[in-house]
């Protein structure tokens, strides 16, 4: 009978987490991150992206008229708490450039978001400008 008790206890003191939202297929019905402040991107963010094309390890052909535009978007689930649980870059065939948005988006929205009643999936995009 004692063991029983034990066992029974045991199961019920284990808490399992809910399981976060799965990444959702069509990103263009996300609601853009909600930020309080909108984000200024500096023109230097674009020096890293720049950078990457420069070296060879992103195929971005240079444009005909010298002026890059390198658009990332990232799914970003956020927790009721507003804090970012998760950031999914989509793929531009460039990993770093795609990683380096990831960690803009996770900047750009610490303690600057409005919060949700639960865990949900926006869509951040960042663009990349300048003269090459």
């Amino acid at each position: 009978m004692m063991n029983v008790l034990i066992l029974l206890a045991a199961a019920q003191a284990t808490v399992v987490p809910a399981p976060a939202p799965a990444v959702p297929i069509d990103w263009s019905v996300l609601a853009p991150l909600p930020y309080v402040v909108a984000p200024q991107q500096s023109r230097a963010l674009a020096g890293f992206v720049a950078g990457e094309i420069a070296a060879g390890r992103c195929p971005i052909a240079r444009p005909a008229d010298g002026r890059y535009s390198v658009k990332v978007e990232v799914a970003t689930l956020v927790g009721a708490d507003g804090v970012i649980r998760r950031t999914v870059p989509r793929a531009i065939n460039c990993p770093t450039v795609e990683q380096y948005s990831a960690g803009l988006v996770l900047s750009f929205a610490r303690g600057n978001l409005h919060r949700a009643t639960t865990d949900q999936w926006y869509r951040a995009t960042i663009v990349f400008d300048w003269n090459g």
